[in-house]
């Protein structure tokens, strides 16, 4: 279930940040000048917490629902992977953050320069570190999957795709960032309709 509550929480947050940037590369001219348009990315930055917490409690399912059979090197790669993608999510919505508390102060062509900077720190966080490190997340726990038999091969094929896509398209193709919470929600129904029998 937190897997499934963690899948909505985070397309919730990549639809409300998508309404802001629609972009790419997204531009910082519009955004900022009033309250409404700011409004969507506060939201966001309210659920990106509790998005955290829920994918580190879906880490936890996921390594209860492998057992101990699970490799360690590929262990390591998966816990790794998916502690840097929610410090980086914090790290993004900490830039974030501060961008919305600067649209509030005053200025010149110097806060719309600043505003660029931020808005562009922002998108690569997501795009070039937040996201490839799902991939990394998302290929490592197919892999496991894969080896030990709990993945059906369709869900394989899915983790390697989404796991490509993330990887590679994501910084070009706007809104397949959604690849990854689609991607959490059909591992989390597999879990819930197909649970782990220990030998």
């Amino acid at each position: 279930m937190v897997g499934i509550a963690f899948a909505v929480l985070l397309t919730a947050v990549i639809v409300l940040v998508r309404i802001v940037f629609p972009s790419l590369p997204p531009s910082t001219h519009e955004w900022h000048t009033s309250s409404s348009g700011r409004e969507p990315l506060r939201w966001a930055l309210a659920l990106l917490p509790f998005v955290g917490i829920a994918f580190l409690w879906f880490m936890g399912a996921l390594r209860a629902y492998v057992g101990e059979a699970e490799d360690k090197f590929v262990a390591t790669v998966f816990l790794g992977s998916g502690v840097l993608f929610v410090a980086t999510l914090f790290e993004l919505a900490t830039s974030a953050g501060s961008m919305l508390d600067m649209t509030a102060m005053r200025g010149g062509l110097s806060q719309l320069q600043l505003l660029q900077y931020g808005h562009h720190f922002t998108y690569t966080l997501l795009s070039s570190y937040c996201m490839r490190m799902a991939a990394v997340f998302t290929l490592t726990t197919t892999t496991i999957g894969r080896l030990l038999g709990l993945f059906p091969r369709w869900l394989v094929w899915l983790g390697y795709l989404v796991g490509l896509v993330l990887l590679f398209v994501v910084v070009n193709v706007r809104w397949s960032e959604l690849a990854f919470p689609f991607w959490v929600l059909m591992v989390s129904c597999h879990m819930l309709t197909a649970p782990h029998r220990s030998e």
